[in-house]
């Protein structure tokens, strides 16, 4: 796993030392869990990365020492004594000596530190010359290269299978939770190293929540059905929202289906690299809009997956961004009726150059036969 890796972490250390130095940084600590990762391949917690244009240090513990040597790829890992040495004081080893610091600027991830942490920490430095920064690395992760396609692409793969294997279970009287359980077990047995996030399953009126927990609520015939989950493979995670109706659809239910799934398709359809991000926000919002559902619309379309479940881009209201080549968004549109319940398709889908790739696909039936 290190030896296949090893290339794409190198390109993106000197990527990121080619930044700071645009950036006019001697030095460089990165706190981020996801973005250890990214630059060093480290996949585990307590850990801060020291970098400058010629040297990268990991700074871990005893718990993560020989983990850290394993997996990360151009560090040195240090093993801090944690009783007799600060984190900051094991920093400032790696950072010029103290009588030429004046000099030099040291940029640090402002977005992954408390307040009081990193005053411990800059206290130690002994110099003012600080600067925070943000999205250095996350700018870095928005565009995908092959190998984090090939996690994505796989952890997937895992989430497909698992609903399609976990559909056979849908049968009135079963609980939100049971049902969560059994595609939990489903995608780990599968290789999935956890859920990517809490997984969303919701029946009836309780759809209309968004981001709802799965509860002893049973399935019975007429409801709707929500499901959001998704896989982990590498570290690289998987969305994807479903909507069934399980039994005898009623009439408006499949009119907010068919809405939906309208509203989807036309923001896909405007998908390529190049194309503002806001143009697929628009065109689903003309079809939702124009519903007799648009006052139960969900504001955003979509956002970024990788490392982290939502990553830049984010593909709502004021989304300034251009889509790239190597992308991987989300495409999930939604209509959310309080105490009657919703409707929410969500892709994941890699742009391409002359538009896009669905990544997930899972079975998608409007309806559920009971």
């Amino acid at each position: 796993m290190k030896t296949q890796v090893q290339p794409v972490l190198e390109k993106r250390q000197a990527a990121l030392r080619a930044d700071m130095a645009n950036q006019g940084l001697d030095y460089l600590l990165l706190f981020g869990y996801e973005n250890i990762r990214y630059i060093s391949g480290f996949s585990g917690h307590a850990a801060y990365l020291v970098i400058s244009a010629h040297d990268a240090f990991l700074i871990s513990d005893y718990r993560y020492a020989e983990r850290a040597k394993a997996e990360s790829v151009g560090f040195e890992v240090i093993c801090r004594d944690r009783d007799n040495e600060s984190l900051g004081q094991c920093i400032s080893r790696f950072i010029q000596p103290a009588g030429t610091r004046s000099s030099i600027k040291v940029g640090f991830e402002a977005a992954h530190m408390d307040v009081a942490t990193w005053h411990a920490i800059a206290a130690e430095l002994a110099t003012d010359n600080l600067e925070p920064v943000t999205g250095m690395v996350e700018t870095m992760r928005m565009v995908k290269d092959e190998w984090e396609v090939v996690q994505i692409r796989q952890a997937a793969a895992i989430a497909d299978q698992a609903l399609a294997d976990t559909l056979p279970f849908f049968k009135a009287g079963v609980s939100e939770r049971d049902l969560a359980l059994e595609l939990e077990y489903r995608m780990q047995k599968l290789g999935s190293e956890g859920m990517s996030f809490d997984t969303i399953l919701l029946f009836a009126q309780r759809c209309s929540m968004p981001h709802g927990s799965p509860s002893a609520q049973q399935l019975k015939s007429g409801d709707f059905i929500t499901l959001d989950f998704g896989a982990v493979v590498n570290g690289y995670r998987s969305d994807m929202t479903r909507s069934y109706i399980y039994g005898e659809a009623s009439d408006k239910q499949i009119a907010i289906y068919n809405t939906v799934a309208e509203a989807q398709q036309a923001a896909m359809d405007t998908v390529k690299a190049g194309v503002p991000a806001i143009e697929a926000l628009d065109a689903s919002n003309r079809i939702l809009q124009a519903s007799a559902f648009a006052e139960f619309a969900g504001e955003g379309l979509g956002h970024g997956v990788g490392l982290f479940l939502h990553e830049q881009p984010f593909i709502k209201p004021g989304c300034d961004y251009v889509l790239r080549e190597g992308n991987i968004i989300t495409i999930e549109p939604g209509i959310y009726i309080p105490g009657f319940g919703g409707v929410r398709l969500e892709e994941d889908i890699l742009v391409t150059a002359s538009g896009y790739e669905i990544l997930t696909h899972a079975p998608k039936p409007m309806v559920l036969e009971a």
